[in-house]
Parts: C-alpha cells; structure tokens; sequence
C-alpha cells in the first residue's frame, strides 16, 4: 500500500506520479510536441526508455557557476574569474517587472498549473498538429529549470551538454518526474528564483544579474518593465535576440514580451503600448573575466593566487577539481595585496623601464615577520600579445607558480654568507687577506660529509673588482665593497654546508625546484633564484632572525546557496633561521651597504635601509634587494631569455654603456619603497657596534664584483662567453670517494653581481670547468660564476 499522508490520501507528488507515472501522456504527448517525428522517434524509443517508477526520486540541484571575486587587503576588488558569468540573488533583490515578464512569455500560467501544464500541453499539442511541425512547446517553468539543472552539472564538456539536451522520449521522462518532485518540495517562488538565476541570457551572461550588468549596467533589482521584458525575451534564443549585435530583432521581441503582459494582465494595454514605443537603450558592459583585467597591473599577483589554488591540495584532491573551483566556485578570496604598494611597484616600474625594452624589471615586497606579499610586478604586462610585448610567465616567482627558471643573484647572495658565517661564531671583524687575484682554496668541506676539490694543475682564479681593491678587509668593509675574494675565503673557512643551510633556513630554493648545488661559487650568486625568493629570504634579517613563508591569501568565503562559508587557507608559519644578534649583525652591514657602498643611489634618506645590489656575469641582469623593519623587496632587471647583454643599452629612455645593480635596479628599489611605506612608521633598525676595519684595503669599489670569462682582458677588463660546464667543474669537485656527480652539462647560463659602477672582473680560465674528485672522476654540471 502506497504511504498516505496525515489528513489521509496520497500527497500530491504521488497523486501526479500515480498519474502521469508510465502514461501515454508522459509518452506520446510529450513526444509529440518536443520531437518533430513523434511517432517515429518517440515510440521506438520506448523500449529503451526506463520506467517512470525506476527513475531516481532525489534531484538534487547542483552548486551554480559563479564567478570567483579577488580582493586586495581592504576589501577592494582586483579581478573576477568565471567560466560562467553568474551571481546567484534572491528573488527580493529582482525586479517584480522581470519577474512578471519572464512568466508571462515563458509560462503564463504558472502559478496555476503543477509541475506539467496539461492545458499547455494540450494547446501546443493541437497547435503543432494543424502547423504539421513543432510550432510551439509545453514544457512548463519548473521543466525548463530541470532541463538546466542537467546543463550546469555538465559544465564545459561538450558530450555531456549535448546528453543534458538531447531530444529523446528517456530526457523528456526524467525531466517530468524531476520536474514533479521540485514543484512538491520548492514552491513556486524559489523554482522562479532559482529559473531566474539559472538561465543563459547571452553575451556571457548566466543569470539575470549578470544579464542587468551586462546589458545595462545595473543590478536586477533596478530594471525597468522595457528593459525586464528585452531581457525576457532573450531566453528563448539568446543568439537570435542579442540586442547588442541585432537590436531590431531584440526589440520586436521585446515588443511581443510586452504584448503578452497586457494579455495576462501584469500590466495594462496602455502601458504596453507606451513601452514598445520607447527605444531599446543600452548601457553594456564589457566581460571583465580572468587575471588578464586585474585592475593597477596586478594581473601577475592574480595568477600567483590562481597557482595557489591550482597547485594547493587542500583546495581539492585532483587538479580539475580544484580547477573548477577557480572557475565556478563563486568564491571570494581576500588577499595579501596592499593597493598602495602594488600601485608605487607599478609606478616606479614604468618609470624606469619601458614596456618595449629590449630587457625587463620584476620587483616584489613581503612584510617580515608575516610572510604577506604585498606588491608584486614587472615591467611587461600579463597577456598573451607578443606585438605588445605582453607575457604570462611571472618573473617575480618560482617555475613550479608559473615563473621562470629564475636568475643568479650573484652579489645578493653574500649576506646569507655572512649570516651562516656569524651564526657559526664568526666575529664581524672576521679579516682575510682578501687579495685582488687569488686562486680558489682548496679543499672545502661541503655536506654530507665530502669535499669540493679544485683541479690542482688547473686552479680556479678570481678578481675583485679592480687592482686597487685588496686586502685585508673585515666583513663590514668587504661587504660595503663586495670583495668577491673575501667572501670565496669566507665560506673556505667555514665550509659549504652551514651556507646551504642557512640559506634553507631562509626559504631560499632554486626556481627551478632543484637542489642547491655544492660548490664554493655559491657564495657569489650561482644559483638561479626569483625575485619573492630573495625579497623574502631578506625579510628574515628585518624581522630579526624569523623566517616565515610568503603567503598571498588572508580569507576564502564560498557562496553556497545563500549562505557563505569560510573555506581553510594556506597560513604562514614562522620558524628562527637565526638568531636576533645574527640578524641585527647582517643588517648593520647592510646599511652600510646604502649608507657607504654599492648601494647609495638605493637609499631612502632618513629612513633607515638596508640591502645588497648585484650584477651578473656579461651584464645579463642587475639586482637590488633590500628591507626597512616593516618591508623587504627585491628588484631584478635583465633578460627573461638570458641573450641581451645590458651593454650599450636605453632602459626606460636613458642610455647606459653598462648597467651595473645600484645603477638601475637600485633607484627602481628606492622609488617603489618610497611610495610603499609613505605615512607608515619608520622604525630603525637594532644595530651592533662594529669597530672599523684595521686595515685600509685600497680606495673604496664602486662596484660589487662582477664576473666574467677572463678569455680576453684589457685594462683589468675582462671579456668572454659564459659556457654550460663552467660552473659545473667547480661543482664537479665535490668529492664522495671520486662517485659524486656534479650534474649534467646543460645550456649556456649566466650569473653575476654588481655595484653602482662595478666592471666584472672576475677571471676564471679553462680549468676551472673539471673539478677533481678524490677518485679522480670528472663532474659536469651548467652554471654561471660571480665575483
């Protein structure tokens, strides 16, 4: 016996099933006004057709597409991303003008008939039989937002829309008994809300919100009755009816929408005819959709939050399904974005550097202590044209986020050094003779317990920058200067492993994902790196030793239905790399850097500063990074694809016979700090006494150290080609009972180091690319060398 309910008989969900169950009305009739060949179609397919009671009860209405919104730290919006244009509202936030339009045209009696107008059946039925074809439908609201129901859930895959929208007696069937149970369990007002927000209106618009912003640049709520009845009409054939690109057939439609309202008394005839009079005005809206529109060139930012959802397990077991959410989850994500720093970035990266130079800039900032990115830019913009010399590979990040295989920092590497060497008990009156020429020393203890070798009847030679510049220097001057000797006798001293640890410590990674090669060169900048990498990495010295990961995102919320939920983020942590002493010792050199050495041009007046420039091998790029206690940034120039020589070049419309890292990437630094940190505390830094050199080393560099082949040299100028295997020799050396591979010979790269005029020159001949092991193997690698 069939359930009854409490005042006796079947509820109205079993009455209709009981009725309409296996009939020949869900049958033939529904196939005679949906199908053109009835009888033929509809029939044969009813051996293959389930039965009505077979099909399963519960339909669930699917999560609706929206778009995903991006917010910077105050809540103002960067970006939107959909795959379907779409925000879901309620039906009081609806014109009542579009909400009497879209019945009276798509279903006037609606508030009369269950979920299957039997009279609307039987009207369309004769209609279609007198006309020979399919002049006119049944299917009721309720019907239509099944037949949607089944269209969202297929998404973008082509197969599955096409089987949500097949003409077959089965999808008639599952979309009645779908239809009868929506009607029982939602009433008549929400299948209408849930109709208006559902259906396509065209011109990328899901949803009748969307569709009032596109066409008219309002929100729903605000239609008039002529603009609610265009809207209306387009749902029939959002193609046909696009009054953007066929006005005249969007106001004929419009004009039959209004007729109808009249008939079914919404609005009165008088009415009617006044509004069909009226012109159809206009006030589109372009689609605004993906990072490609983020608002003051945040574009690269917006894609770094897309990696992090992308890439970010927590967002979603498999890719697609955290690809989806990006697209479709109508989420809102709250970031780390601070608008007054990203826009003094961009201002200050226009300014140096042209769109259409031949080389390019990324700069970012971190606040220490939190790991917040708060800027981030480059000088090319987010796009896909090349004639506009647009890119969508982020120069600021790692390749595993969407950026490059990164760039050696050459000279920006040396304070890690130093933080590894005082960490270790190193005073920083540490002195080394710190000669112009030297050989490398050799052995170094490196990890895991080998050895980096040199080969003896080849040694490794390297310069400072010029011959006046000798030693002995302590670690206050020969940072100020960037003695390249004294930093090679540095980590000679204190072995390799504490470097590498140390710069573990501080995030820094290649941004290529390998494993940071063993090799002395490290302490001049040999491994490529991004700059967030850096720019965090020296965020630990301004917060005094705390080393926390960069994060981008403070809040997720996810619209479900009409409520919103709070989704778990990706939080930073925090850990000591070193400590409090250590760091307020690196940053004392530092600020000597800007007060005194390569830096100056860096500087920010009375605001305290400190930081590090560097310059690479054949002048492919130039770097500065640096902090105040409350911001660290990083700024790289150079070329993406590491060909054009920063040699006799115009960057940003000024003229440069060489560019060296305080020249250009220091005043980019300075300008976009400057702007950052306007009406924010200027906090000073906790500094360490420490004595002046003993020793006049010669007269002060001006550079940082740069390097170069050494094949030809002129004037202590050095020239030459940098090769895949140059680096790898030194790296080669690493000993392990002669089994240890050095890597694998790869393709030209280059590295550096640099100052406010330095000239590279630092020398390293032919022998230098086999290192020896203690089994007297050969290792080969790729790299660059630094001075």
């Amino acid at each position: 016996m069939p359930k009854k309910r409490s005042g006796g008989g079947l509820s109205p969900t079993q009455q209709a099933a009981k009725f309409l169950g296996v009939s020949v009305l869900a049958g033939a009739v529904l196939a005679g006004i949906a199908l053109p060949a009835a009888g033929a179609l509809g029939l044969a397919a009813k051996g293959s057709v389930k039965g009505f009671d077979e099909i399963p009860a519960n339909l669930k209405s699917p999560q609706l597409s929206q778009r995903t919104t991006i917010l910077d730290n105050r809540g103002r919006q960067i970006a939107t991303v959909y795959s379907r244009d779409r925000t879901v509202v309620d039906l009081k936030d609806i014109s009542p003008y579009m909400q009497k339009a879209i019945v009276a045209i798509e279903d006037s009696r609606f508030y009369q008939h269950g979920a299957v107008d039997l009279k609307g059946v039987l009207r369309a039925l004769n209609k279609n039989a007198r006309s020979g074809g399919v002049a006119q439908g049944a299917s009721t609201l309720t019907q239509q937002l099944v037949k949607n129901y089944f269209i969202e859930e297929a998404g973008d895959d082509p197969t599955k829309v096409a089987e949500a929208t097949q003409q077959t007696l089965g999808r008639k069937i599952r979309e009645l008994k779908y239809a009868i149970q929506i009607e029982d369990k939602l009433g008549k007002k929400k299948i209408l809300e849930n109709y208006l927000n559902i259906t396509f209106f065209g011109e990328q618009a899901y949803g009748v919100e969307a569709a009032a912003q596109r066409y008219f640049s309002k929100h729903a709520k605000n239609l008039n009755l002529q603009e609610s009845a265009l809207l209306a009409g387009i749902v029939q054939s959002p193609s046909r009816y696009d009054p953007v690109n066929d006005e005249a057939e969007a106001t004929k439609r419009r004009n039959i929408v209004l007729q109808r309202m009249a008939e079914v008394g919404d609005i009165s005839q008088k009415e009617a005819d006044e509004a069909k009079e009226k012109p159809v005005e206009l006030d589109p809206s372009h689609s605004k959709n993906g990072c490609i529109t983020a608002v003051k060139g945040a574009g690269f930012f917006c894609d770094y939050v897309r990696q992090i959802l992308l890439t970010d397990e927590s967002f979603g077991r498999t890719r697609e399904a955290r690809s989806k959410l990006w697209n479709r989850g109508g989420l809102t994500i709250r970031t780390t974005l601070d608008p007054q720093a990203q826009r003094s970035v961009q201002a200050s990266l226009k300014d140096h550097v042209y769109e259409s130079d031949s080389v390019a800039t990324a700069a970012t900032i971190v606040e220490p202590g939190t790991g917040k990115i708060l800027a981030m830019g480059q000088s090319r913009p987010y796009g896909v044209s090349t004639k506009h010399h647009e890119t969508t590979i982020n120069l600021s990040v790692n390749q595993g986020m969407g950026g490059g295989a990164g760039y050696q920092p050459g000279s920006t590497f040396k304070p890690i050094v130093a933080a590894a060497a005082i960490e270790g008990g190193k005073p920083p009156t540490q002195e080394y003779s710190s000669p112009y020429e030297m050989t490398y020393p050799s052995p170094v203890s490196a990890c895991e317990g080998k050895t980096w070798h040199d080969d003896p009847n080849r040694p490794t030679k390297l310069t400072n920058e010029n011959e006046s510049e000798h030693g002995p220097y302590g670690m206050k001057e020969a940072t100020a200067k960037s003695v390249n000797t004294y930093y090679v006798q540095l980590i000679s001293d204190i072995g390799i492993c504490p470097v590498i640890d140390m710069a573990h410590k501080m995030g820094v990674r290649r941004a290529d994902g390998r494993k940071v090669q063993q090799a002395p060169s490290i302490a001049l900048g040999t491994q490529e790196m991004s700059p967030l990498t850096m720019a965090n990495a020296y965020a630990t010295f301004a917060s005094r030793g705390m080393y926390c990961t960069p994060v981008a995102i403070d809040s997720i919320t996810q619209k479900v239905g009409s409520e919103q939920r709070s989704l778990e983020v990706p939080k930073s942590t925090c850990s000591r790399a070193m400590s409090e002493k250590t760091a307020d010792t690196v940053s004392t050199l530092l600020k000597g850097v800007v007060e005194d050495g390569t830096g100056q041009e860096a500087g920010l007046g009375s605001r305290p500063s400190a930081g590090k420039t560097g310059t690479t091998d054949e002048r492919y790029a130039a770097w500065f990074v640096g902090y105040t206690p409350n911001m660290a940034g990083a700024v790289w120039v150079g070329d993406p694809q590491h060909k054009r020589r920063m040699v006799d070049i115009t960057i940003g419309g000024v003229p440069h016979a060489k560019v060296y890292g305080g020249e250009v990437p220091g005043p980019i630094w300075r300008d976009m700090m400057s702007g950052a940190l306007e009406g924010k505390p200027a906090p000073d830094f906790h500094l360490i006494d420490i004595p002046d050199d003993t020793h006049n080393g010669g007269d002060q560099g001006k550079g940082d150290g740069g390097t170069d082949d050494g094949s030809n040299r002129d004037n202590g100028t050095a020239t030459g080609q940098v090769t895949g295997g140059l680096i790898g020799g030194l790296i080669g050396g690493l000993t392990d009972g002669g089994t240890t591979d050095g890597g694998t010979t790869g393709d030209q790269s280059t590295g550096g180091i640099g100052g406010t005029l330095p000239t590279p020159t630092f020398s390293l001949p032919g022998n230098f690319i086999e290192g020896q092991m203690n089994g007297g193997g050969n290792g080969h690698g790729n790299g660059g060398r630094r001075g």
